[in-house]
């Protein structure tokens, strides 16, 4: 698991799509799939449900998203702070 792959789950639940969410952390669609796949591998779980037409968040996906987006935005807390 590393960030890069929690980004890539953000974007595709933000954008809802592999191709757009691809565009918008600027790597390749298989890229982005692959990324995904990876961490669900690790996790053990399907973060997605994936049809010809669709994705979306399985249970257990609605389950982790809060920790993935706490673990995001917890590291932009730190980018930001400074050491006085």
């Amino acid at each position: 698991m590393n960030l890069q792959q929690l980004r890539y789950v953000q974007a595709l639940v933000e954008e809802g799509s592999f191709l757009a969410a691809a565009a918008k952390c600027d790597v390749s669609q298989p890229t982005l799939s692959h990324g995904i796949a990876r961490l669900e591998a690790s996790l053990g779980q399907r973060i997605f449900e994936r049809t010809t037409r669709s994705v979306a968040l399985t249970a257990y996906g609605k389950l982790v998203l809060p920790y993935i987006i706490d673990a995001l935005n917890a590291l932009e807390h730190m980018r930001d702070l400074t050491v006085l």
